[in-house]
């Protein structure tokens, strides 16, 4: 029997974000593996007594997702929750890879809604037109890198979204980010974040590029900064497309 391995996309984490694709997917699975946090957000809002659940904690991803594989490799049907899109940072790239190590699991992504444009949401539609996406965590790429990502993409006057902004082990990744992005921008360009996105405690606000660099936040928030042609109406962040002259 062929084994079934879904890399599902939850969403921000609330059921109502969820696609029907996904929640299916979830439904029909035996097995739920993932990272721990997202396992515990989804069993408060979902729980079967009738499925096995698995999860590890950070750093612990190439174990958490060979498992996974080796499950469905004796024929379960096996989950593999990610959090917003499983490929946006999340993952589907991981699990197609060591998935040559199991050619028999027939490997299913499904997508979901990533933070960047479930946070746009919340703040209007500051990534109206063309936008970048750039996590600022140094796990997994080197902090040079990450510069230059930055330095490009604000100097093709691109919005900017970024995931991962800081943490306590990288408390200066924003501000440095801000510094970067302010050269081609000034200190006066409209940004704005949201905090826990569709979860308990959800919060937001738009500000500038200037004030940004001493906001205290978190590895739950996602942050935007806007084009030139971003402005602030009626409390909302938009990017929009030159349909009104």
């Amino acid at each position: 029997m062929q084994g079934k391995l879904y890399v599902v996309g939850m969403g921000p984490g609330d059921m109502r974000y969820m696609t029907g694709e996904a929640r299916d997917a979830i439904g029909d699975a035996e097995l739920i593996a993932g990272y721990s946090l997202y396992v515990n957000i989804l069993c408060e809002q979902y729980s079967d007594p009738s499925k096995e659940y698995y999860s590890t904690g950070m750093k612990d991803e190439v174990r958490r997702c060979r498992y996974a594989l080796e499950q469905a490799a004796k024929g379960r049907k096996v989950a593999l929750i990610c959090s917003g899109d499983a490929g946006v940072y999340g993952m589907a790239s991981l699990v197609l890879s060591l998935g040559e190590e199991r050619p028999e699991v027939d490997i299913t992504i499904i997508p979901g809604v990533t933070a960047a444009l479930s946070g746009a949401a919340v703040l209007g539609a500051p990534i109206g037109n063309d936008f970048a996406v750039i996590s600022l965590s140094t796990a997994l790429t080197p902090w040079e890198k990450i510069e230059r990502r930055l330095d490009g993409a604000a100097g093709a006057d691109l919005a900017i979204v970024l995931y991962n902004p800081m943490s306590r082990h990288r408390p200066d990744t924003l501000s440095r980010a801000c510094a970067i992005i302010s050269e081609h921008t000034g200190e006066g360009r409209v940004a704005g974040y949201v905090r826990n996105i569709g979860r308990e405690g959800e919060e937001h606000a738009i500000t500038t590029v200037g004030a940004l660099k001493d906001a205290k936040l978190d590895m739950f928030t996602t942050v935007y900064i806007g084009s030139a042609d971003t402005k602030t109406v009626n409390g909302k962040m938009i990017t929009g497309r030159k349909y009104l002259d």
